[in-house]
């Protein structure tokens, strides 16, 4: 490690034993665990031949198992491949599945912020990322979690996945359950959180269904209002 002089087996055991973090990219030398030459970061010892990882980046200076990984430029880091199984996004300076080429929304560099779950880093994390259809970056585990919990970004509260199915079982709950008389003829202004609509609607304490986008992910936008005949 340049910073300190000290030797550790990798980066991440130096950052929990060291009050400050190594900077990987500045690693000029390793020293073989066989045969403790110390010499130039290589992939193989200069010495005995013991080769330090089936993967080596001179860039970066990782050494690890061979997981298909390959340095991307504009990332600035090492990414697990293969490498034709993915591309990089420049607006939202990522590298993310070849499915979501074209099929995702864009933010601009959106991997540079942190997750919204847990608040650590998404960019160097060896989390993978989850994106969601709004566009925002959580880890996948931190997405495992949210879901057990509830269903919307905790960013912009737009639906974390395909709510339709959901929405139909509720339109069936919300046909068997009248509201009281007093609330039959009350209507409410909503904003969705999926379409960002406004729409007047009526009442019912199970969920308010939004007319543009037929999301029940909605938000009273106003007060309850009681139409004119039924005052």
């Amino acid at each position: 490690a340049p910073c300190c002089d000290k030797l550790y087996t990798c980066r991440l055991c130096h950052d929990n034993n060291e009050d400050h973090q190594l900077d990987r990219f500045k690693v000029k030398e390793v020293q073989c665990i066989n045969c403790e030459k110390i010499q130039h970061a290589q992939q193989t010892c200069e010495e005995c031949s013991t080769l330090f990882g089936e993967y080596y980046c001179s860039i970066c200076h990782l050494f690890d198992k061979d997981k298909k990984q390959y340095h991307c430029e504009n990332c600035g880091i090492c990414r697990i491949g293969p490498k034709e199984d993915f591309f990089h996004c420049l607006k939202c300076n990522l590298c993310l599945a070849m499915n979501l080429q074209g099929r995702h929304k864009c933010i601009e560099n959106v991997s540079r912020q942190n997750c919204p779950i847990c608040l650590e880093d998404i960019h160097t994390s060896r989390v993978v990322a989850h994106v969601l259809p709004c566009g925002h970056l959580l880890h996948r585990t931190c997405y495992e979690e949210m879901l057990k919990k509830g269903y919307r970004c905790p960013l912009c509260m737009h639906s974390a996945l395909d709510m339709t199915r959901y929405w139909r079982q509720l339109d069936d709950e919300v046909a068997q359950t009248p509201m009281p008389s007093e609330y039959q003829n009350m209507t409410v202004d909503i904003h969705c959180n999926d379409c960002n609509g406004r729409s007047t609607v009526q009442f019912h304490i199970l969920g308010m269904k939004c007319k543009l986008c037929d999301s029940y992910n909605t938000a009273q936008a106003g007060g309850r209002r009681i139409s004119v005949d039924q005052q």
